[in-house]
């Protein structure tokens, strides 16, 4: 376990800055790719965006003033970073953020990095149906179990209204699973 403040000192000194950033990558890479995986869905897409949001923790590192933990401040970064790429996507190709995303899901299977089974398909398919806090928050919660004094920070957003919003979305989710 690593002492956050002592890390934090060793990122924003430029002497240590580098060896740390590579420590920091190695700590967080796949954690970030796969949160940012869930919102992106598409591996290509991902690797850009954890590309980008790794390029803006670099450059914003010695503005980070440890308000919060340095994991929250980072999945805040890669959560818009993620949303900002599905928004220009969105607008290049003349269609809204929730037909992008639908076509994503339906690229699933083509895509050679996705493992998953029907099953697991489906699900993403009702998870796609949500209203994209909603996403977040089960993405967070079901697959990372991040916990809601934790997304609070990530997402800004109260405990209790994650909570419910994590609830809601669990009973469309097995709505959408149990219909047909």
């Amino acid at each position: 376990m690593i002492n956050e403040i002592e890390f934090i000192t060793r990122l924003q000194d430029p002497l240590s800055k580098e060896a740390a950033f590579r420590e920091l990558l190695q700590l967080y890479k796949e954690r970030l790719y796969w949160h940012i995986r869930k919102i992106v869905i598409c591996h290509d897409d991902a690797d850009d965006v954890l590309q980008n949001t790794f390029i803006k923790v670099y450059r914003s590192i010695d503005k980070f003033k440890g308000d919060s933990k340095l994991f929250s401040w980072m999945y805040r970064i890669a959560t818009n970073e993620s949303i900002t790429h599905i928004n220009k996507n969105a607008k290049r190709l003349r269609i809204t953020n929730e037909e992008h995303q639908e076509n994503a899901i339906n690229n699933l299977t083509a895509d050679v990095y996705f493992e998953g089974d029907e099953i697991q398909l489906k699900l993403q398919k009702a998870i796609a149906t949500l209203p994209h806090k909603q996403q977040l928050v089960f993405n967070m919660k079901y697959f990372e179990d991040i916990k809601y004094k934790d997304m609070s920070e990530i997402l800004d957003t109260s405990e209790g209204a994650l909570k419910a919003s994590y609830h809601i979305a669990v009973k469309k989710i097995e709505a959408f699973l149990t219909s047909d």
